[in-house]
C-alpha cells in the first residue's frame, strides 16, 4: 500500500478509484453492486466551466467528484437508451482537500467515489456514513 507524500498522477488517482470501486462493490447490497460493473471512472484535473455552472458552484475547486447519469431513483422502464454511466473525479480539487485536511489520500478518493455512487443510488448522508463504517 503506497503512502503518498507528493501529488499523485492522474494514473495513480485512477488506481485509487479502481480500489475504491472494488471496495464499494463488496459493501453495497448485491442488487445495487452489480449495477456498478458498467460504470466508467474518469479522472480530470478540474471540472469544466459548463459543469461548474450547471452545479451552481462559485468555483471548480468546490467539486471533487460527479456522477454523470440518471439516478436510479429517477429511472423508468419506459426510458430510452442513455449515455453510459460515468463517475468523474477531479484531481486538483481532491489534492487541495488532501492538503487541507491531511486525510489519507486513499481514504479521501474512496470517500469521494462512495458518495457519488451512494447518492446515485438514492442513499442519504446518514446511510452513506453507516455504509462506510461497515454497518451495511
Amino acid at each position: 500500500m503506497r503512502s503518498f507524500t507528493t501529488p499523485p498522477t492522474t494514473e495513480e488517482i485512477v488506481a485509487l478509484a479502481d480500489e475504491a470501486l472494488a471496495w464499494a462493490q463488496a459493501r453495497f447490497p448485491r442488487d445495487l453492486a452489480r449495477l456498478l460493473s458498467g460504470v466508467s471512472i474518469v479522472v480530470d484535473d478540474f471540472p469544466d466551466d459548463e459543469t461548474v455552472a450547471e452545479m451552481g458552484l462559485e468555483s471548480g475547486w468546490d467539486l471533487t467528484g460527479l456522477w454523470r447519469g440518471v439516478p436510479l431513483t429517477q429511472r423508468s422502464v419506459a426510458d430510452v437508451a442513455r449515455a453510459p454511466e460515468m463517475i468523474h473525479l477531479y484531481r486538483l480539487p481532491i489534492l487541495a482537500e488532501w492538503i487541507e485536511t491531511e486525510v489519507d489520500l486513499r481514504d479521501l478518493v474512496r470517500n469521494v467515489l462512495i458518495h457519488e455512487i451512494a447518492h446515485h443510488f438514492g442513499y442519504s448522508d446518514e446511510e452513506i456514513a453507516r455504509l462506510e463504517a461497515g454497518e451495511g
